[in-house]
């Protein structure tokens, strides 16, 4: 019954990150940027729709283009191997953590899948200096990288923490 439940959570934490990715990407492509332009929302984060061939940052699209249904196999597969860690994760912050980066993954997999490239379009920007382009999938593996730190560092935190009869001046 435990298991269960964990796969579950699981499973919708990861189908909640990809629904959320590819509910953006919709909306970009089908009602915000027709036609495309740069839609400038602060002096530092403009929309602004590229599509992204390669793998992060765009490193390998002059050979990944010609095949965009490999690597969405293959992040396909990654993220089927993510959920399974998860599901075996002993912290719910890992678990949680898996479960965005698979979600994140499969949402990436699912543009390369269906037209070629990863649809982007969050542009951080500052003094003319531009982070590539990103979109709700690469915040949630993101999202996910940094709460599997954050549990890695947790025994850390809790063995380093001074302990009550420390701060009590020791016990009675």
């Amino acid at each position: 019954m435990v298991q269960a439940r964990m796969i579950r959570r699981v499973l919708a934490w990861a189908a909640f990150a990809m629904a959320a990715d590819q509910a953006t990407k919709w909306l970009i492509l089908t009602k915000i940027m027709v036609p495309p332009r740069v839609i400038e929302l602060t002096p530092f984060l403009n929309l602004r729709l590229g599509f992204n061939y390669g793998v992060s940052f765009g490193l390998g699209s002059e050979w990944l283009e010609a095949w965009p249904e490999a690597l969405a196999l293959l992040k396909l597969f990654a993220a089927v191997g993510l959920i399974v860690w998860a599901a075996r994760s002993e912290t719910r912050l890992e678990q949680v953590g898996l479960s965005l980066i698979a979600g994140g993954a499969l949402g990436n997999a699912l543009d390369r899948w269906r037209q070629g490239a990863v649809t982007d379009f969050i542009d951080l920007h500052w003094a003319g200096y531009h982070w590539p382009t990103f979109n709700g999938a690469d915040i949630a593996i993101s999202a996910g990288v940094s709460l599997i730190l954050l549990a890695s560092l947790m025994p850390l935190i809790s063995r380093s923490a001074p302990s009550s009869t420390k701060l009590n001046g020791g016990s009675k």
